[in-house]
């Protein structure tokens, strides 16, 4: 029986990054050998086990078959003729099946060592073609090490248009996209996720919400950048410039869907986006099943978006609809996510990165301006039932109506 440390663990250790997980792969063992030794088995599919001290994962030595379509369709084996190598050929990239003995000697197999220091992500064998959730996870390393100089082999995208166009894609199941999307989110360009997933064709398939956007024109005065697509990455990527929230990011990512659906004859204009685009991150939230604070953040940001750019030119009424409309005062902290995803759509533009978007920060006043009317105040002077919303309605648009003069003035 020998162990040894594998994968990202390597991977990061001859990148200089921190270590976060540990996985290791054994040799010559068997899921009784395993146990016999405290290990505690957790893997369904195939025989993993936790350290009964770190609990880290070993996993024994496996081999894989394709047995049907999708990323499900595999067949596992294990036992102890399977070698190393024999593992190391059914990982995914060639960077990720490094291994490391207990001497700390790095074990190449596959020429990821050349792959590192070339800064290329390329896939391992041919098997690769056969789990279309390895799409997904390469885009996602695309965005995590795009920063460092990561970029996609040719071949590798080949394959992966490849697999796409055969129709791999169409198998992935809404939970495991929807995790590797998130994860991107995460990272630190998730701009990169979206663009290789476009090169190979899969964002047609998984986002075509997404996918529509790239070649839909704007208004040059207001958006030099003219392309919907174009400016929807500019955003993101703004928006990691603000927050390492993917939940900001998200909204970032669905706030102009509706410019996808504009109808051509009003081109480059865009009227009702905010509206259409509500449906549709609605629809894509469903199908993917994303968590409500996805969700929720998502909509009213689509829905939103342009009343808070427009915030020094609308009534003091409207000011309170958004306010209202929002849920603002029962969740600050989300109308401030909210104003983070309209300043990263307004910096999102070429010449724009480092406007002063005094937009949010009057918005923002404006809630703490309303919710400081006293209700206890209107209760203590008799109202009461629908009356004390009435009067709290009243008292929070004068509030804002002041702010408006006061604005106005300076």
């Amino acid at each position: 029986m020998n162990t040894y440390l594998v994968g990202g663990a390597v991977r990061d250790k001859l990148l200089g990054l921190p270590v976060k997980d540990r996985d290791w792969v054994v040799v010559g063992s068997s899921p009784e050998e395993m146990i016999e030794q405290n290990f505690t088995p957790v893997g369904k599919d195939f025989p993993v086990f936790l350290h009964p001290k770190t609990a880290e994962e070993y996993a024994l030595a496996r081999t894989e078959r394709k047995t049907a379509a999708g990323y499900t369709g595999f067949q596992f084996h294990a036992d102890k003729n399977v070698t190393l190598e024999d593992d190391i050929l059914r990982r995914d990239l060639t960077i990720n099946a490094l291994v490391e003995d207990e001497n700390g000697k790095v074990i190449d197999y596959v020429n990821g060592l050349a792959d590192i220091e070339n800064k290329i992500l390329r896939h391992v064998s041919p098997a690769f073609k056969e789990d279309p959730v390895r799409i997904l996870r390469i885009a996602r390393f695309a965005a995590r090490f795009s920063t460092l100089g990561f970029t996609v082999a040719d071949e590798t995208m080949k394959l992966m248009s490849e697999m796409v166009k055969e129709g791999e894609v169409d198998s992935l199941v809404a939970e495991r996209v929807w995790q590797e999307t998130v994860r991107a989110l995460a990272e630190p360009s998730p701009d990169v996720f979206i663009e290789v997933l476009r090169e190979c064709g899969a964002l047609k398939v998984l986002f075509p919400e997404i996918d529509r956007l790239f070649g839909v024109p704007q208004p040059v005065e207001h958006h030099p950048e003219i392309d919907t697509g174009v400016h929807t990455m500019m955003v993101l990527q703004q928006s990691c410039i603000l927050s390492d929230d993917p939940v900001v990011r998200f909204a970032a990512l669905t706030h102009d869907l509706g410019k996808g659906t504009t109808p051509k004859d009003i081109l480059p204009h865009h009227y009702d986006h905010e509206e259409r685009g509500f449906y549709l991150v609605k629809e894509l939230c469903e199908r993917y099943r994303i968590p409500n604070e996805f969700r929720q953040l998502a909509e009213i940001t689509s829905r939103y978006h342009t009343h808070v750019h427009r915030a020094f030119e609308v009534k003091a009424k409207t000011l309170l609809k958004v306010l209202n409309n929002t849920d603002a005062f029962r969740r600050p902290e989300r109308f401030e996510q909210f104003l983070l995803a309209c300043t990263a759509d307004s910096h999102g533009r070429p010449g724009y990165e480092d406007y002063d978007y005094q937009q949010a920060p009057f918005f923002s006043l404006a809630r703490k301006t309303a919710a400081d009317v006293d209700v206890q105040e209107i209760i203590k002077e008799g109202y009461s039932g629908e009356k004390i919303k009435e009067e709290l309605y009243k008292r929070r648009l004068n509030a804002l109506k002041c702010l408006r003069e006061s604005v106005e003035q300076t």
